[in-house]
């Protein structure tokens, strides 16, 4: 097997903000990294505006689905980050001790496209040096 790292990233819903950093780490850091999100209260499907700002950067979202932090427990995770105050604080107990950072970002449910682009950008921007520094990459 290869020696990539795993990253969870976990806020509420698994709708937007977890889903960008997930798609956004494993486009950046592919080859060292391998991104999964969950939430801790998914929502039923993955934000529109979410999936529209991932396309516009040219990254892929086949099979981006919501998942609960459940599905996850059973992955080897290296590091844990929460991109939610909520998720931060009701993050679940992993199996086994996991390093864990927050790194929030704007909730930009119900705004316009305009504000999942931002938050995008900003995702890309202060997520992927901050798992680089986590993991000592």
């Amino acid at each position: 097997m290869s020696n990539l790292k795993t990253v969870l990233v976990l806020c509420t819903g698994n709708s937007c903000r977890s889903q960008m950093g997930e798609v956004i780490i494993n486009h950046d850091l592919a080859g060292l990294v391998r991104g999964i999100s969950a939430g801790t209260k998914p929502q039923p499907k993955v934000a529109d505006g979410a999936i529209e700002a991932l396309k516009l950067a040219g990254l892929p979202t086949e099979g981006l689905y919501a998942k609960d932090v459940e599905a996850v427990m059973d992955e080897p995770i290296d590091l844990v980050v929460s991109v939610c105050d909520n998720a931060r604080e009701t993050c679940p107990i992993f199996p086994r001790p996991v390093p864990r950072i927050h790194l929030p970002f704007h909730d930009p449910h119900g705004e316009p496209l305009e504000s999942f682009i931002t938050v995008r950008d900003d995702i890309r921007a202060r997520l992927i040096p901050a798992v680089r520094a986590a993991l000592g990459l």
